[in-house]
């Protein structure tokens, strides 16, 4: 008898819609080919997401930014005048407050065993195929389950068998609170004689609010009291986020994330969800915070992050061994990954497919337009919101401000759209590496910041580094700042020193302390510099990757988003006049604004302050003094002009947003809930937007599958051809279907024109037993970040 049930885990949705943008897409024609964008004007506007789909049915918008629900989405497949784009960019986790409680009180989640539980109790595939209608993935790890390096962990999530068993789930937290000293009393836990209540912070916006009424009734299922809290965006994350755990606003949060790019190789993800060194687990590295700590996983995500493997093995039993303990601690707990759905007006061309981001990736709004129209609107749930703090140093964290600063500021690498792996974009390089365990010279001229003696120093005496990187930075220095003057050396010197002295200069940290501690692990690995030439600077770095574009996104030494005089004064406003912060929580300490350069009322100090630098012709000149350099990068007439033409910026536009992209900031109005970017049409401007224009992917696709049920006993083989791009490849797992038990897995093997078979030996079917099993194939390419699932259930029997 031949049994097979396959599913196929990659939205039928989302394939059928990206190879449809990719046939709409194929042939773009660029409607000007001045450097800048495809438009004159971009303009945001805020939506509400149960209206947007009536708001793009009027044309009110060409494209909304935020993803539509699915019920909606589902309403729009068959209009005739919108496009839609699926991508799995958004993920949603449980974090949870692990902080013991005073004296007399329990925190259920300061208890391992409890945390833990939760992974039983959380019904991933409810939310996935009823709450999000098939269009989401049960999430298990750090990696949405496409994710090219879910391939290294997905045989650990396998072996786990994170199901969701209420049963399982409850048993356990009744263990661990019983060890705890907590007793049941009416169907309720107490301890010391009063009810253990849970804070719960369930965000509103979207499909999050049942996602917390569902993980709410589990929690009082198991027993416990929960104080549900219904917030926004903005409450919610200040209640969360910006708070010492040890002070109880919450104990359990539906956090959601948005993916800005493809990653083929994750170092920065699986430290920032489980490493406390990163400082986005609770308690945030902030002072005077309770902290969560876990030394282990920060030696581990240290190692990751900073290339300390011999090759990638390594690396990835590194990769694993912290997704085994970041589970192990489960003080987040991964739901699922939401293939969110982006609608644009038909007549929109230009839209670049990011894997993980879809058409909110770096690219389409630099190439999209509507042919007879040189503007596009583009909707979002917020422009602004009480979080939406743009400076660039500790702002731009929220995904409404961070959606519009990426249309203004063009970074020096950035990960390819198909393949994740970084490339040049606006800054060049060459990298030379001695490899792991081996050293390069640094040489004698080389140059470090040192925050003791407020200068630039030589480095010491024979060192040495791991790897060398020369960065051109031509392509930015070729085109003035939005505001006018020629970006030079200068803004990428302030900029490196800035993150130094903050990191080590005493007084500087004790201000802004979690900046300074989370940026030391990485700042100590650069053993020098040395400026070439007016568009060259060399690095050094103890970092080495088995890709060296890796070696390059990590040497980096600057994105130049802003011009020095406007860091400077911030720098003065932040730490000698004491009368701003970067981060919200050293506002929130000193009682001083979380600066924003788009406040009127922020952007006037930062004016102020300029004012006050250019009357007494103040220039920082022991940053601009290089060791061996014949003259300052800065002069008094310089500094005169860069101050004067801010001012004059700020006198025009009302705002200090000044950056180096095709767009600039014309106009910000928060209570509007809106913004105007206007092209930027400098002639040296480096890029036009043919340039910039990437389409869709090819994605992989199982042309075909031939898989038996098995004899027990006999040699068993099954097959799969692939249709994609690249150099294919098939990893295989074969597991038991009713305990998830692994008996099988590695590479298939190649035996024909993409064509891969699983093969087990005579011997190993006769140790098998009468029933169902699975065989998971996981189909990968060389030129995509992403990987292809197939799950397949084949009977075993004696004949």
């Amino acid at each position: 008898m031949k049994r097979i049930v396959i599913n196929l885990f990659i939205s039928l949705s989302l394939l059928l819609a990206m190879v449809g943008a990719a046939a709409a897409q194929s042939a773009y024609e660029a409607p000007t080919d001045e450097p800048g964008p495809a438009v004159e004007k971009l303009f945001f506007r805020a939506f509400n997401v149960d209206r947007a789909p009536l708001d793009l049915a009027a044309g009110e918008m060409d494209m909304y930014y935020y993803n539509l629900k699915i019920a909606a989405a589902r309403e729009l497949r068959d209009n005739q005048d919108l496009q839609l784009f699926e991508a799995p960019a958004t993920t949603l986790s449980l974090i949870l407050n692990p902080a013991p409680a005073p004296e007399g009180q329990l925190n259920p989640f300061s208890l391992p065993r409890v945390r833990r539980a939760m992974q039983y109790l959380v019904d991933r595939e409810y939310v996935a195929g009823e709450i999000y209608q098939g269009q989401g993935q049960p999430m298990y790890t750090q990696n949405s389950p496409t994710d090219f390096d879910y391939l290294t962990v997905y045989d650990i999530v396998q072996a786990m068998d994170l199901r969701h068993d209420a049963d399982y789930a409850n048993a356990e937290i009744a263990a661990a609170m019983e060890e705890a000293g907590a007793e049941m009393v009416d169907d309720v836990w107490q301890f010391e004689g009063k009810p253990v209540r849970i804070k719960f912070i369930i965000r509103v916006e979207d499909e999050r609010r049942d996602l917390g009424d569902l993980v709410r009734a589990a929690l009082q299922g198991a027993g416990f009291a929960v104080e549900s809290n219904y917030q926004p965006f903005a409450p919610a994350i200040q209640t969360v986020y910006s708070t010492d755990p040890a002070q109880f606003g919450w104990h359990i949060y539906t956090e959601g994330y948005g993916r800005g790019a493809s990653q083929r190789y994750d170092s920065g993800g699986i430290n920032a969800y489980y490493a406390p060194w990163l400082g986005n687990m609770p308690g945030w590295q902030e002072v005077g915070f309770w902290q969560y700590e876990n030394d282990k996983l920060d030696e581990l995500g240290k190692k990751i992050f900073r290339g300390e493997f011999k090759d990638k093995a390594e690396r990835d039993q590194l990769y694993r061994e912290m997704t085994e303990l970041g589970l192990d601690e489960s003080v987040r707990v991964w739901v699922a990954t939401v293939n969110s759905i982006y609608a644009v007006q038909a007549d929109v061309q230009g839209i670049t497919q990011d894997l993980a981001a879809g058409p909110r990736g770096l690219w389409t709004l630099r190439t999209a337009y509507k042919p007879g129209s040189d503007e596009l609107t583009i909707g979002h749930l917020w422009v602004w919101t009480e979080r939406s703090t743009w400076n660039p140093v500790g702002g731009i964290g929220d995904v409404y401000s961070s959606d519009i600063y990426r249309q203004l500021s063009d970074p020096p690498l950035a990960n390819h759209p198909f393949t994740g792996i970084p490339e040049a974009f606006r800054a060049s390089y060459t990298v030379e590496t001695a490899g792991p365990g081996k050293k390069l010279d640094v040489p004698k001229d080389a140059f470090l910041w040192d925050a003791k003696k407020n200068g630039w120093q030589t480095v010491a005496a024979n060192s040495k580094a791991t790897s060398k990187v020369v960065f051109d930075y031509s392509k930015y220095f070729q085109a003035p700042w939005h505001h006018g003057q020629p970006i030079t050396m200068a803004d990428l010197i302030y900029s490196i020193y800035q993150g130094f002295d903050m990191a080590y200069n005493p007084d500087k940290a004790k201000i802004e302390t979690a900046m300074a501690v989370t940026s030391r692990p990485t700042l100590e690995t650069f053993r020098g510099f040395r400026v070439l030439d007016e568009n060259q600077i060399e690095v050094y770095v103890d970092f080495w990757h088995f890709d060296t574009n890796y070696i390059a996104a990590y040497a980096t030494p600057s994105g130049v988003s802003t011009p020095w005089e406007i860091l400077y004064a911030l720098d003065t406003l932040v730490f000698k006049q004491r009368r701003a912060a970067y981060s919200d929580t050293a506002a929130a300490r000193f009682s001083v604004p979380w600066i924003s350069l788009v406040l009127d009322r922020d952007a006037r100090l930062v004016r102020k302050t300029l004012l006050d630098l250019s009357k007494v012709k103040t220039l920082p000149d022991n940053i601009f003094k290089l060791p061996g350099a014949a003259a300052s990068l800065v002069d008094a007439d310089i500094a005169a002009a860069r101050y004067q033409a801010t001012l004059d910026w700020f006198d025009q536009y009302k705002h200090l947003v000044i950056s180096n992209g095709p767009f600039f900031l014309a106009r910000y109005d928060p209570p509007a809930q809106f913004a105007e970017l206007d092209a930027f049409r400098d002639p040296n401007y480096p890029f036009t937007p043919a340039d910039l224009y990437k389409g869709a992917p090819q994605l992989i696709e199982f042309a075909a599958t031939e898989a038996d049920s098995i004899v027990l006993g006999e040699p068993y083989e099954a097959t799969v051809t692939l249709e994609g791009p690249g150099t294919l490849g098939v990893r295989y797992l074969f597991s038991d279907a009713a305990t998830g038990a692994i008996i099988a897995q590695g590479e298939a093997e190649a035996t024909g024109d993409n064509e891969f078979t699983v093969n087990l030996d005579g011997d190993q079917t006769l140790e098998l037993d009468i029933g169902l099993y699975q065989l998971s194939l996981a189909a990968y390419s060389d030129q995509l970040a992403q990987m292809s699932e197939r799950r397949i259930e084949v009977e075993a029997d004696l004949q």
